[in-house]
């Protein structure tokens, strides 16, 4: 094990990002979990936010202000877990979408590209059940939202809603249930899932782009001990560092500034984590219809809130077999591909980002339309129109570009697909006929 080699590549890297901001994820749960009380109990706040003083609210938000002004250290460790939650989803993100356009998810990975795929989804719930359990405005605006998606559901919406409510909205047990989700099963289910990870990592050969000396059936670059070891570890220390001091110098989730969760009252600034608002665009962007179909009736936030999730992640999981079908190559591949030499592959993951992004921008249309004074309806329309042509505008982009940037290693014009080694429309030639 010491002396197994890893390649040296700084894309390598996002992945290790993303476990040393669960350690510090884990490490500053611990210590918030002495103090916060997962409570829906109404109380009296009286405390050092004079602001709030006398006003009723849930033991479970009283308890989070108590974090923040009379815990020693609790503001910093609240924030340093808040920081290290966006930077965990934004790192598996970035990760993923590294091993999605260099062709590391081809045989014989696709367990292991399924392991990651589970983890983003893991997550991204544990994330949005973190910043629930404050029970503040912010969360319960976003609470009441899930508690409408997950009722939207055919046949089993009303089961979901009870077993993760536990009645109707709010629900008088959500906030323990969330809590045991979030401090210990999901957190177990994402550990043990990243420790079958990096097994699987270790048990199969790296994968590593082209170069000299570089083959199919080598790994050339630095032994686990003690140069990859020593760099990990500053690495952590590294991630550590920024993440405490975004905890200490970067203000994130004031939640005295939003008040206790009030179901008459919902701010337009009231905007979700960065990783959920895709979901939100969704919801803002659909239109006002209800389809009926089979004798039921699919509520609205159907569509945008449970269904695009849905397909979304299924694609996911099964986009390694789609591929392999497609271009019927079931080889393994241990060397990895440059995007600019998979044209389609690239194409398309430029368009679904596309697609995705202008979501996320549509989640914020209101703090949009009163930032630069335009129609809040106009903007809707633009980004309604947006998603469903730039996607495929910036795609086709991709895929030209990716040509251009191939142009001169392709065949002499005269030779054939069997002279210049081309195996489909979705790999990019090179004189000599090898393919990247």
């Amino acid at each position: 094990m010491l002396r197994k080699v890893f390649p040296d590549h700084w894309s390598f890297m996002m992945g290790e990002i993303a476990l040393y901001a669960f350690v510090v994820l884990v490490l500053t749960g611990v210590y918030l979990t002495f103090f916060f009380d997962p409570s829906q109990a109404e109380t009296v706040y009286s405390g050092d936010y004079r602001a709030l003083d006398g006003v009723t609210m849930s033991r479970a938000y009283r308890s989070v202000l108590r974090i923040s002004f009379d815990v020693r250290a609790g503001l910093v460790m609240r924030q340093m877990h808040h920081w290290a939650a966006l930077v965990f989803v934004a790192a598996i993100v970035v990760h993923l979408a590294r091993v999605f356009f260099t062709g590391a998810f081809r045989r014989p990975r696709e367990i292991n590209w399924m392991v990651g795929v589970t983890l983003l989804l893991l997550a991204i719930f544990n994330g949005f059940a973190g910043y629930s359990l404050l029970d503040d405005q912010l969360s319960g605006t976003g609470l009441r939202i899930a508690y409408s998606v997950a009722l939207s559901v055919p046949l089993i919406g009303t089961w979901i809603v009870s077993l993760l409510f536990g009645g109707e909205f709010p629900g008088p047990d959500l906030i323990e249930r969330l809590f045991v989700l979030h401090i210990l099963i999901v957190p177990v289910v994402i550990g043990i899932l990243i420790a079958v990870h990096l097994a699987i990592l270790v048990r199969q050969k790296h994968t590593q782009f082209a170069g000299p000396g570089r083959r199919e059936g080598n790994v050339v670059g630095e032994r686990m001990w003690p140069t990859y070891a020593i760099k990990a570890l500053a690495l952590f220390f590294i991630t550590a560092a920024v993440l405490a001091a975004l905890g200490g110098l970067a203000q994130i989730n004031p939640v005295w500034l939003y008040g206790p969760f009030d179901p008459a009252e919902v701010s337009s600034y009231s905007q979700p984590d960065w990783y959920m608002g895709w979901l939100e665009g969704a919801l803002r962007l659909m239109p006002a219809w209800e389809v009926r179909a089979l004798g039921y009736e699919i509520p609205n936030s159907f569509l945008p809130g449970a269904l695009l999730p849905g397909l979304t992640f299924l694609l996911l999981y099964g986009w390694p077999y789609l591929e392999a079908r497609g271009t019927g190559d079931h080889d393994e591949h241990h060397l990895l591909d440059r995007p600019r030499d998979r044209p389609v592959r690239t194409a398309l993951g430029v368009a679904t980002i596309t697609f995705y992004l202008l979501l996320f921008l549509a989640g914020g249309s209101d703090l949009l339309a009163t930032t630069f004074e335009v129609s809040l309806d106009r903007l809707t329309w633009a980004f309604r129109v947006l998603v469903v042509i730039a996607p495929a505008g910036i795609g086709y982009l991709a895929w030209r570009i990716c040509g251009d940037l191939t142009a001169d290693r392709r065949p002499a014009r005269g030779g054939s697909a069997q002279d210049d080694g081309s195996l489909s429309p979705w790999v990019s030639t090179r004189g000599g006929g090898g393919t990247a």
